[in-house]
């Protein structure tokens, strides 16, 4: 019998680490803003997430919206972010950083791993904005890294299945590649056996209503609901990859 597929949800805060925990991941990568793409997560969601969350919990290290080129004040928040989910007892980090021309940034990202210490580094969709992806898995690789996340350098998983699949076959078992972006409960397990992966990534998204009597329709771009993944949706992700 294969190995079990491994399902990671990106997960929006700690209500949406907790719906993926009750739906049966394996991973949770802890982020905010998902409108922007994700960002570093404040303390509070940190500290909160590690006490209620007992699935492994890896945390993205990007400090602003935008591409991945960085500059010496962004790189020093991001190696203080990733001591400080040292200090916090966080499994494992999400990081990437590129050069203006698209390469991967191996001299910041050599320190990015090192303050990184004994916890697994996956390396974000930075790659997928690399030049040159199969360049960008040698550096990866040779970073030391536990997994890439990658959609093959398309808008979603499913569109860049065949790169994924390259990827897969370069990679050799020398590390694994996590396919990533537009993945469902009734796509996940075609994308699996299309690309060779044997861990996905999906948000699981679901919107959650308001509770609130009182709102007010004048403040624009303020909404009442709002995003989070959804218990139902990570259990039907769960029940997919099982089923294969």
């Amino acid at each position: 019998m294969s190995a079990p597929h491994v399902l990671e949800i990106a997960c929006d805060g700690v209500g949406s680490a907790l719906a993926a925990q009750a739906g049966g991941a394996d991973r949770v990568e802890l982020f905010a803003d998902l409108a922007s793409g994700g960002l570093t997560p404040s303390h509070g969601t940190l500290a909160v997430a590690r006490e209620r969350v007992q699935l492994p919990l890896f945390v993205l290290i990007r400090p602003r919206a935008g591409d991945f080129r960085y500059g010496d004040w962004e790189a020093q928040v991001m190696r203080e972010d990733i001591l400080h989910c040292r200090t916090l007892g966080v499994d494992g980090v999400v990081l990437g950083a590129l050069t203006a021309d698209g390469d991967v940034d191996m001299p910041l990202c050599q320190r990015l791993v090192e303050a990184a210490g004994g916890m697994q580094v996956t390396f974000h969709r930075a790659f997928d904005a690399a030049r040159d992806l199969s360049r960008a898995l040698e550096d990866v690789i040779a970073l030391g890294c536990s997994r890439v996340l990658s959609s093959g350098g398309q808008a979603s998983a499913e569109q860049g299945a065949d790169a994924l699949a390259a990827t897969v076959h370069q990679a050799d078992g020398r590390i694994a590649v996590m396919a990533g972006a537009g993945i469902t409960a009734d796509r996940i397990a075609a994308i699996a056996l299309r690309t060779g992966c044997r861990e996905l990534h999906a948000s699981a998204k679901v919107r959650v209503s308001s509770t609130m009597h009182h709102y007010n329709p004048a403040l624009a771009g303020l909404e009442a609901d709002h995003l989070q993944s959804g218990t139902e949706q990570v259990a039907a992700l769960r029940a997919a990859l099982d089923r294969m």
